[in-house]
């Protein structure tokens, strides 16, 4: 039987060169020599020991162990901590530095305006590296719980009524304890869980109280609609996702597709990615060429975003949400549409008799007449009118039209004593949604076509292993922090290390 040389793990004391730890190649040399050479200026400000005060740690120790940490997976300040004391490539990459667990927390959860800074800089850097090609950012988000209740989510309504309905069982509590003692009955003393279950419903209607005295108004989304509120973390969102709903933010990136750089990384604590588009359009505009295509995917996709990208003469490639029908590709895959979906049932909903409104009619181009569902002629009815401060013009159709047609119930409110239907029309809403549909057209010409078909496979291989990336190999499964600043820098945090880690696999500092 072979024989093998004991392999002994127990302690020991070891001389150890800490510069000789780091390996060139390694993502941590690239990191070290990164970090050296990057103007931390704009931390600067955050220090106020020039005279008087202990020494602080140096930012750029503090940023490397923090990257480093976050490279492998490592999210919490007390295992960074321990990480500095026990791991020699984090004793090499510190200085054998061994900041306070508090220190760290402090340093990540201020980082809002730095990070942004620092990440600028390495995006310079990875463009001098020629590694972003800025033919196609392709953007994509993911959504993360964050350090908030979801129990706590709701309206200004909502927390009203359950502080009200707290307040009333606390009366009730007492009240039933006055008779009690009126009567001079053993009944009447309050019992230990009594007290403690009265002592925790007073505190909660007071702390509902007063969150409700420090945030006045509810949240708005578009169209003024009221959004919930949450009460550990206002700037969260209740969001859908496959595997259920959570509180969190929604994590969006561009992605470049030469080298899968990512040149922009937000945060939001909205769900709806549609109103995410133009934020991050707006980021990368100092990076974009007059080649460079944006693209998306269907999520993103809305007739405004579509018009919005028209205006500031971006190329963009969103398909839209029925662009599979068109595609033969897809012939088959409305048989699996029909069966039904736990989250989301996918089969047409029944139009349950929706009288046709103003846009199922087809105005003419010189607004002489417009065609009704029904195919008949609704005649102009003078010049234009004013209703509620716009101008319209308004079509009535011809009583031999309306008298028989067969779809008399879905047109006229009241077809029994109504006549014919008449059709008011803005012209300002009429100019707009042409330019819209000219945009949309435009956009469903490239989505349809070979180019089109290539964009969107681009677009899936150039962001989708970024995330998995991020998500699987660096163990970013959700935010640790809250508000919004937070967790945006939380969030570049791990957007740079999924750079320099490119930097590094493409010969940087070597």
């Amino acid at each position: 039987m072979a024989r093998y040389k004991q392999v002994d793990m127990s302690s020991r004391f070891l001389a150890v060169d800490l510069s000789r730890q780091v390996l060139p190649g390694s993502f941590e040399y690239a990191l070290s020599h990164l970090i050296d050479r990057l103007s931390l200026s704009a931390f600067e400000s955050r220090y106020r020991n020039d005279a008087v005060g202990a020494p602080a740690y140096s930012p750029a120790v503090l940023l490397k162990i923090v990257l480093l940490a976050y490279s492998k997976g490592i999210m919490h300040s007390r295992d960074i901590e321990a990480a500095c004391r026990e791991n020699v490539v984090f004793m090499a990459i510190s200085g054998d530095s061994h900041p306070h667990f508090t220190t760290l927390a402090h340093f990540v959860a201020t980082l809002s305006e730095p990070i942004a800074d620092v990440f600028s800089q390495v995006l310079t850097v990875c463009d001098r590296e020629g590694l972003i090609g800025r033919q196609m950012f392709a953007i994509d988000g993911v959504k993360l719980p964050s350090n908030a209740s979801k129990s706590k989510s709701g309206t200004r309504a909502d927390f009203q009524r359950q502080a009200a309905k707290m307040r009333a069982q606390v009366n009730k509590i007492l009240a039933q304890h006055r008779s009690g003692d009126e009567s001079d009955s053993a009944a009447g003393a309050l019992s230990k869980r009594e007290a403690d279950h009265l002592e925790r419903l007073t505190r909660e209607a007071t702390q509902i109280e007063q969150w409700l005295e420090r945030h006045p108004h509810d949240r708005y989304g578009p169209r003024n609609k009221v959004r919930q509120s949450n009460r550990t973390d206002n700037q969260s969102a209740k969001m859908a996702t496959d595997k259920g709903v959570i509180q969190g933010y929604t994590a969006v990136a561009a992605v470049d597709d030469k080298h899968q750089i990512i040149v922009q990384a937000q945060a939001h604590g909205v769900g709806n990615e549609q109103e995410l588009l133009i934020p991050v359009i707006e980021g990368l505009q100092a990076m974009l060429s007059a080649d460079t295509v944006v693209s998306a995917d269907a999520g993103y996709y809305s007739k405004a975003n579509v018009q919005a990208l028209d205006e500031r003469e971006i190329r963009g490639c969103i398909p839209d949400p029925n662009y599979r029908r068109r595609d033969p590709r897809y012939a088959g895959q409305r048989q699996h549409q029909a069966k039904p979906d736990a989250l989301w049932d996918k089969r047409p909903k029944i139009n349950k008799g929706q009288l046709f409104r103003p846009q199922d009619f087809k105005v003419a181009t010189d607004l002489s007449h417009c065609i009704c569902p029904a195919g008949k002629r609704l005649y102009r009815n003078g010049r234009h009118h004013n209703l509620n401060g716009f101008e319209a013009v308004k079509f009535t159709g011809a009583k031999r039209d309306c008298e028989k047609c067969p779809l008399r119930v879905q047109c006229l409110r009241h077809p029994q004593r109504t006549q014919v239907r008449q059709v008011a029309i803005f012209l300002r809403k009429v100019i707009i949604e042409r330019e819209l549909e000219q945009c949309v057209e435009r956009m469903k010409a490239l989505i349809d076509s070979e180019r089109g078909h290539e964009l969107i496979a681009q677009r899936f291989a150039t962001v989708e292993p970024v995330f998995g990336n991020i998500r699987f190999n660096k163990a970013l499964n959700r935010f640790t922090l809250r508000g919004r600043t937070k967790i945006e820098s939380q969030w570049k945090l791990s957007c740079l290390v999924h750079n320099i880690e490119k930097l590094a696999n493409n010969g940087y500092a070597t």
